[in-house]
């Protein structure tokens, strides 16, 4: 019995053993991994880290986007001992709303986010703290350090490091890069810590985009757009300069903009690009395209005069007036003094037909193809769907809507001989200096002849000597263009006394255009029209912008010109100007001219330049703080010894 007792004891003993061997076995073996990659689950967390984007640049090799370190705070709810308290201490040293911290602190989820993409200074007081479970990891955080220059082309990231317009969303994939993931793991203390030997990936930094823009132009253009819009009263207005060799945008800026560092703080409307995207009708710069129409229907005699209806005609029981009544005119002093009643004659002797084709081949009613998101192709309705009096409405720029990227194209084609080019803003992409051509000139059509580009410029010419646009006329350039005074129309309402869009479309010089520029302004009042408003704003952005290529005026033009681009405004003479301190007016002395433009611009300044040859005097002195003088300066230029 005794012995029974103690068999079966050992019995169970042994099968006891047994099943706890087995159970460590599946435990330990076959279950193995399993238990461990729970375990891994419970005390790590991979966190997905942003890539360093690439950098944008300048024509000129200037930053204008770029990736900086940050930090961002997280959470692990779990181990913070007391939510309330933790949520109320991080919410007061990052300025948030500690309803929502408490909520998420209060939750079961193993990881928050707190907030992403901080400056040193605000991370480092959540650091101070001190909390358990809340930690901060590094990432990239894009940065604008011109601030609103170019904001509505290069366009804003959002806090994901998603670009979310302009270039930064149309090169997502290019600039955006592999984003990098690190491992999170609770210490034996259970507290959040990184540890070097866990799963660790470093991003991987994206490409970089250089851009035809140049940063001193685009300056000059919103410094200039800005004050412009101020002193005319105007609603809103936008400008864009082509290089008319290769159509490559050289500036494109509109009013009012944004800063892409704290777009939130902006009004949505203003993150949008309207160059682009917005469609207007063009009033009398069209004209441009109908005078092209009659001349490559070779119905257009320049000599002859043209009954221009003493201020109206009548067609189709429809009386259509001109701005000022005319009586004959010739061709030149119809596009000169613009008169409605002269384009509408011209259109007529063109033919529908060859006015919707020489639209067409314009590039008119189709987007451009330039390298910007959510372009507009304007409006033109197909020829089948025109009324008997539409084109009448058209050949002075009314019943059609374009884009001002669209009709600045246009007359880049009469600026370089003919051709319609396809815009664009990026010239190449690439890293650590290996750059890859992704755009150059590219030829989409030919609008008009040679022997037509020649009658048209100089007709363009005689608006800016001897019509209505005097006041975009440079002294020692030719200058060419056309001005508009376009009444808005309104839906269900018709066209609205007293709302106008100003504008002015023009090229210089006129023997070898460096620039062409299209200027619209919005609603101006009480001066409405394109040669009041909008050719003076052209003339000042092209004077600045010409001295600044290099390209002098007819009598300061050096033997050899133009300066190259990469010398110009770094070369100084012998005796420097003396250094003042930041956010002060420069020593201008011993400059040239477009060394003045260059730096004034730099500094922030608008200058008023008299005479030529090198500064020999300015106003305010040198030192003076930039906002005592206004944000100006005037500067006197002599032919003394410096020059």
């Amino acid at each position: 019995m005794k012995q029974s007792r103690l068999l079966f004891l050992g019995a169970l003993a042994t099968s006891w053993a047994l099943g706890i061997s087995v159970r460590l076995y599946d435990l330990q073996v076959l279950k193995h991994d399993q238990f461990r990659e729970r375990a891994e689950r419970q005390q790590q967390r991979v966190v997905r880290l942003d890539a360093p984007r690439g950098t944008i640049y300048d024509a000129r090799g200037r930053e204008l986007a770029v990736s900086i370190e940050a930090r961002s705070v997280a959470a692990d709810p779990s181990e913070i001992e007391d939510p309330e308290a933790a949520a109320t201490l991080v919410a007061t040293a990052l300025g948030l709303e500690p309803k929502k911290l408490r909520k998420a602190f209060a939750s079961r989820r193993e990881f928050v986010w707190v907030a992403r993409k901080l400056d040193l200074a605000e991370w480092k007081k959540v650091e101070a703290l001190g909390i358990k479970g809340i930690l901060t990891l590094p990432e990239a955080k894009r940065y604008y350090p011109m601030g609103t220059l170019a904001s509505q082309v290069l366009g804003y990231v959002g806090t994901d490091n998603s670009g979310l317009s302009g270039l930064e969303f149309l090169y997502e994939q290019v600039v955006a890069g592999e984003p990098g993931r690190r491992t999170v793991v609770r210490d034996a203390r259970l507290g959040t810590a990184l540890h070097p030997d866990l799963e660790f990936d470093e991003a991987t930094p994206g490409r970089d985009l250089h851009l035809t823009l140049d940063a001193t132009i685009q300056h000059i253009v919103e410094r200039e757009l800005a004050a412009t819009i101020r002193s005319s009263g105007s609603k809103s207005g936008s400008v864009v300069i082509l290089d008319p060799e290769t159509s490559a945008v050289l500036a494109m800026a509109s009013w009012p903009t944004f800063d892409p560092n704290r777009f939130g703080a902006f009004p949505a409307e203003t993150w949008r690009n309207p160059v682009v995207m917005d469609a207007y009708e063009p009033g009398s710069t069209f004209k441009m395209v109908t005078l092209a129409a009659a001349l490559e229907a070779n119905v257009v005699d320049p000599l002859e005069k043209i009954d221009c209806g003493n201020g109206g005609i009548r067609l189709h029981r429809v009386r259509i007036d001109d701005h000022t009544p005319f009586g004959l005119l010739t061709t030149r002093e119809i596009i000169a003094q613009s008169s409605n009643v002269g384009a509408i004659k011209l259109g007529m002797a063109a033919g529908r037909h060859q006015l919707w084709e020489t639209i067409e081949d314009f590039g008119f009613g189709r987007p451009t193809g330039v390298d910007l998101p959510s372009e507009s192709p304007g409006i033109v309705r197909p020829i089948e769907g025109w009324s008997e009096i539409s084109p009448a409405y058209i050949s002075f720029g009314q019943s059609l809507s374009v884009t001002s990227l669209q009709i600045a194209n246009a007359f880049g084609a009469i600026a370089n001989g003919g051709s319609l080019l396809k815009p664009f803003v990026v010239a190449s992409i690439g890293r650590d200096g290996e750059l890859q051509a992704l755009r150059q000139r590219e030829v989409v059509g030919s609008p008009i002849a040679p022997s037509s580009v020649r009658q048209v410029r100089s007709m363009l010419e005689s608006v800016v000597i001897e019509g209505t646009a005097k006041s975009a006329g440079l002294e020692g350039y030719r200058v060419a263009g056309k001005t508009g005074t376009a009444q808005k129309a309104v839906a269900a309402r018709g066209y609205v006394p007293n709302r106008y869009i100003a504008s002015f479309v023009g090229f210089v010089p006129v023997e070898k255009p460096a620039l062409v520029a299209a200027v619209m302004l919005d609603e101006p009042w009480p001066r409405y029209h394109g040669g009041e408003v909008a050719a003076p704003l052209f003339a000042a952005i092209a004077r600045q912008s010409l001295l600044y290529l290099g390209i002098a005026p007819e009598k300061e033009r050096p033997s050899v010109w133009p300066v190259p681009p990469q010398q110009v405004a770094t070369h100084r003479p012998e005796a420097a100007p003396r250094q003042v301190p930041q956010g002060t007016v420069p020593d201008f002395a011993g400059l040239s001219a477009r060394q003045a433009v260059a730096e004034s611009a730099a500094a922030g300044l608008q200058v008023a330049l008299n005479g030529h040859g090198r500064v020999t005097r300015q106003l305010p002195e040198p030192g003076t703080p930039v906002e005592t003088a206004g944000g100006a300066v005037e500067l006197w230029l002599g032919l003394g010894e410096s020059g």
